[in-house]
């Protein structure tokens, strides 16, 4: 009951149409067993021609019915699968029920015997409209350095955090500036904490940028209710705004860029205007200044027709990060002694450098860029902030078809093929029929499903081919329900979603709800929080509590490819 007077809640303060709101007039009875024993669907529901699956309790039925909850009468009846079992998950077994044939748009829920009906689920091509909206708001609700205004937020208002305008200068960062003070504000909170990290904000930002750049026509007409609502720029750009207008304040005179900005010590749970805590730049490493040249050299020509003039000191200030970067290869970030922060360290930067020599070639047009790209050979897996590579390949193949040879292009297709073949045969022999291995389930779990389910995305659409796009929406359900947990793990939408998320915020804001829109970390085996888990399986390694910051947090890089995904599927 909790959930669906939390779903309600939601839905009268952000006027969001979640399908969680109809579980109160569901004429069937919502199951009293554990989440093991229930059907597990994707609880906001399918589009009208994707495919449906829903995973059944090992019950003796052989059949399953889809009934249309308006009429109460079967709308189809199919055969369940045979029984599966998924090792990841323990050794609970299940059978698939596929109603991929039902089109129509509607409400509907499944029954079964032997099991209590599914919660209600709609069928319509806008079931991702709501969640798409709330993801990218998210980033709105995560500023840094403003009030968050009760006309755009609701009952999530909050007096401004860390205005960020005396921001001193740690050892790591500049000797040469000790006692110094710099203003260095805008930006997100990077996760649950309250620090502004460069390697993670990068593809943060880059993956907004790209839903924009390969699906503008959506971001075009979805209006978020945000200060910059009214101009005539699309929202999502002013949102990556907000961000790209901080990273350019982590640059320094030589052209080298901070790591990051954050306390020495993490927040205490406190909201952000009540952490007064000295702020400092932390480090200047060779992998921020990547992501930097990265990010600003793509921005720069995504934005070149709202702000023309930011566009240019983007583009001048990557390549200054870029020089500064060919002389300074391996100065890696090592975190200091007395700085408790995030640390987001890799001493692997062959992806960074191919990544933005890459943006620096599409946005410049200077195909010495291409050279250096093609030089350093890199092998492609689906994006992380540890592991760029494959935004190299992405940006490649929207973006510099008329800038490659026809052979050049082509070579880069299979390139991007063979990954996606790759996921495609993950999800087409996995018992759950989805996409995600052992490997997968690590910090951030539900990004890795939905980093997967961008490539397939993109496969899909380069190749025609819906076989990508199944696998894509098998990844998408699995993140909104169809799980061993039970939970569909973005707050606010579904039947049963996080309450307690590891987000500061959220935890501190006196408000009953969690900030909605936020996708949490997900299940894996790590459990380095020491909190109370009641499963050790990788897949079901899940706990909705604020201890568990290893499966309960939030990060900008988690709900970003959120955002890619549910546009590219709106597309």
């Amino acid at each position: 009951m909790k959930h669906i007077i939390l779903s309600l809640l939601l839905l009268n303060v952000l006027a969001l149409t979640s399908c969680s709101v109809l579980v109160k007039n569901n004429p069937s009875k919502l199951s009293k067993l554990s989440s093991t024993q229930q059907i597990a669907i994707n609880q906001l529901g399918y589009l009208n021609k994707s495919e449906k699956i829903a995973a059944i309790p090992n019950v003796t039925a052989s059949q399953f019915d889809v009934i249309n909850a308006k009429t109460n009468k079967v709308v189809y009846t199919a055969q369940l699968s045979a029984a599966k079992i998924w090792t990841l998950s323990g050794n609970d077994s299940h059978k698939l029920a596929d109603f991929s044939e039902v089109v129509t748009s509607g409400h509907y829920f499944l029954r079964v015997k032997g099991v209590a009906d599914s919660s209600l689920f709609r069928i319509s091509d806008d079931v991702y409209d709501s969640l798409s909206k709330a993801a990218l708001r998210y980033y709105y609700l995560n500023r840094s350095s403003t009030p968050i205004e009760e006309k755009f937020a609701g009952i999530y208002a909050r007096p401004m955090g860390h205005k960020d305008d005396i921001i001193g200068y740690h050892p790591s960062a500049e000797l040469r500036y000790k006692g110094k003070r710099i203003d260095s504000q805008k930006g997100w909170y990077d996760a649950g904490d309250y620090g502004k990290y460069v390697v993670n904000s990068g593809i943060s930002t880059y993956t907004l940028l790209a839903a924009f750049e390969h699906y503008p026509d959506v971001y075009k007409k979805q209006t978020l209710n945000i200060p910059e609502s009214e101009d005539n720029v699309p929202d999502i750009i002013n949102e990556a705004l907000w961000n790209l207008e901080w990273l350019i304040t982590m640059q320094s005179d030589d052209g080298g860029v901070y790591h990051k900005l954050t306390t020495r010590e993490w927040p205490g749970n406190e909201m952000p205007h009540e952490d007064q805590r000295l702020r400092l730049m932390i480090g200047k490493s060779t992998a921020a200044s990547l992501n930097f040249a990265a990010t600003l050299s793509m921005a720069s020509r995504v934005i070149e027709p709202y702000y023309p003039n930011k566009s240019k000191q983007y583009s001048n200030a990557a390549i200054k990060a870029w020089r500064w970067a060919l002389l300074n290869q391996t100065q890696y970030y090592e975190q200091p002694s007395d700085i408790k922060s995030g640390e987001y360290g890799d001493h692997y930067l062959k992806d960074e450098f191919a990544w933005a020599a890459a943006e620096l070639f599409i946005t410049t047009k200077n195909k010495n860029f291409y050279t250096i790209y093609k030089e350093i050979n890199i092998d492609y897996v689906a994006p992380a902030w540890r592991n760029v590579s494959y935004l190299s390949l992405s940006s490649l193949l929207f973006k510099a078809k008329d800038l490659l040879s026809k052979q050049e292009y082509e070579a880069l297709k299979i390139k991007q093929n063979d990954l996606a073949d790759i996921y495609l045969n993950q999800h087409k022999s996995s018992p759950y029929n989805v996409a995600m291995q052992k490997s997968d389930f690590v910090w951030g779990s539900n990004s890795a499903a939905l980093n997967k389910a961008m490539v397939l995305l993109q496969a899909a659409q380069i190749n025609k081919n819906n076989d990508y796009k199944n696998a894509a929406h098998g990844l998408v359900d699995y993140v909104l329900g169809r799980n061993p947990t039970g939970y569909s793990f973005v707050t606010g939408f579904g039947t049963k979603t996080p309450l307690y998320p590891h987000h500061r915020i959220s935890h501190s804001d006196n408000v009953v709800a969690p900030v909605p829109g936020m996708l949490v970390g997900g299940p894996h085996s790590g459990q380095q929080d020491n909190c109370n888990y009641l499963f050790n399986e990788p897949a079901k390694s899940y706990v909705d509590d604020w201890c568990s910051f290893s499966t309960n947090e939030v990060a900008i890089n988690w709900n970003a490819p959120l955002v890619y995904v549910l546009g590219a599927l709106s597309d």
